[in-house]
């Protein structure tokens, strides 16, 4: 490659990574970030202005060598040729043609914007040994690619979960009792009931009873880690680098709707065999309406004093149910007219409440119908919610080569299991 090409190939790539980030910055820019940027911004200008100028004595010192040659016998050189502008203009002798294992690894490794018009219709054409490549097969996603790389950007995995976490209260840390491991090997968990047994008197001079009655009996819920995926995504190359859509930002909306609507419904209705078990699986039942479809005032207060008061105490008490079934529950009304739905008050954060305790909408709990569970009232600090790591996104060149895209996969490891059956309850309907 001559040294006018070179530097007119790393021109290139300059200018695609400047706009690129020019592009960023948009009304929503926090002022660091667009600072940060134009600092980026004039230094790639400051780089480009120097290959400007050796560019500039480049083409002189090839236009004086052209010039001197043709003055001798009358030949000019075999291979690159320059005009006036300094533009390379490929001779068609003596050459030979570009292939397409060349193209494609400038692709990768400079990016598609920074190849010249040869380069770009051979890698297109994808000509190897006379065949053409299949056409692209689907495209779901786009992006910039500012430095020419694949990779997942930094803070991605920050912004999935939080994306996660709007799609349903069961993967928030403060509604259930969240466990973040490293590994994920098997967690045993002890548990115990000795709640039916009690001290006893005793007569003066007697022996303590010693029948085995009152031993402990000790129980053990196990959590593991199940693996969940979004599926895959195949992004081509060319929308890499030609689109204004910033890439993570749709992968952001694909992937954590994806996992978040999927998280939230395993850990709410998971039937805890070969998977997590849901909160509304493992909780007991606290009272069985009478009606298949309507809600009763009396029967809601009869499942909130189903559950102990020891655990009505905990600060994680609340109660779980969809929109529907809020709505119902809104136009409920106690003996003496006073509906049991309070609201809240924004101005100090306290939270809307249903007979003095908080709540939390889940949509993907059941409406009521018949046999189903609408609502489920306890102490959440009793269900575990155990995390491996953070979410991770998977990147595969290679498997997709071929075709010019790129696959990307997000996946989560996770269980969840209620240590204590009596500390959440439920209705249902008949």
């Amino acid at each position: 490659m001559s040294k006018i090409r070179e530097l007119r190939e790393k021109m290139s790539r300059i200018y695609t990574n400047a706009r690129a980030l020019r592009d960023e910055i948009t009304e929503d820019t926090p002022d660091e970030r667009a600072a940060d940027i134009d600092k980026q911004f004039d230094a790639m200008m400051a780089d480009y202005d120097k290959m400007d100028a050796e560019l500039e004595k480049e083409v002189r010192l090839e236009k004086i060598r052209t010039d001197l040659e043709d003055t001798g016998d009358g030949r000019r050189p075999a291979g690159d040729n320059v005009d006036s502008r300094g533009h390379i203009e490929d001779s068609d002798e003596d050459e030979t043609p570009m292939s397409y294992s060349d193209a494609f690894g400038m692709a990768v490794r400079y990016g598609v914007s920074a190849l010249n018009p040869e380069q770009r219709g051979v890698l297109m054409q994808g000509r190897i040994g006379g065949s053409e490549l299949p056409p692209e097969i689907r495209a779901q996603a786009t992006g910039t690619d500012a430095a020419g790389g694949y990779v997942v950007p930094e803070g991605f995995s920050g912004e999935i979960d939080k994306a996660m976490a709007a799609w349903g209260p069961m993967w928030e840390p403060g509604i259930t009792r969240e466990l973040n491991t490293t590994s994920g090997n098997k967690i045993p968990w002890p548990t115990v009931d000795d709640t039916a047994n009690t001290g006893r008197i005793k007569a003066e001079n007697a022996d303590v009873d010693d029948d085995g009655t009152d031993d402990v009996v000790f129980g053990e819920a196990e959590l593991d880690a199940y693996i969940y995926d979004t599926g895959m995504v195949r992004v081509p190359l060319e929308l890499l680098q030609d689109s204004f859509t910033p890439m993570e930002g749709i992968l952001n909306d694909l992937f954590g709707e994806r996992m978040g609507r999927l998280a939230n419904s395993v850990l709410t209705t998971g039937t805890g065999t070969a998977q997590p078990q849901g909160i509304v699986t493992g909780s007991s039942l606290g009272k069985t309406a009478v009606s298949a479809t309507a809600l009763d005032a009396d029967e809601i207060m009869d499942l909130l004093h189903s559950v102990d008061p020891a655990y009505r105490e905990s600060p994680m008490f609340r109660w779980q149910f969809n929109d529907t079934t809020l709505l119902a529950i809104r136009k409920l009304k106690d003996g003496d007219g006073n509906y049991l739905w309070q609201m809240g008050d924004v101005r100090t954060g306290e939270p809307n409440r249903l007979l003095g305790h908080p709540y939390s909408i889940n949509q993907a709990m059941a409406s009521p119908a018949t046999t189903t569970i609408p609502i489920i009232i306890g102490d959440h600090s009793r269900f575990v919610v155990r995390k491996v790591i953070g979410f991770s996104v998977m990147t595969l060149r290679e498997r997709y080569a071929e075709a010019f895209q790129v696959g990307m996969v997000g996946f989560k490891r996770f269980d969840s299991v209620l240590l204590n059956t009596a500390a959440v309850k439920h209705m249902v309907m008949a």
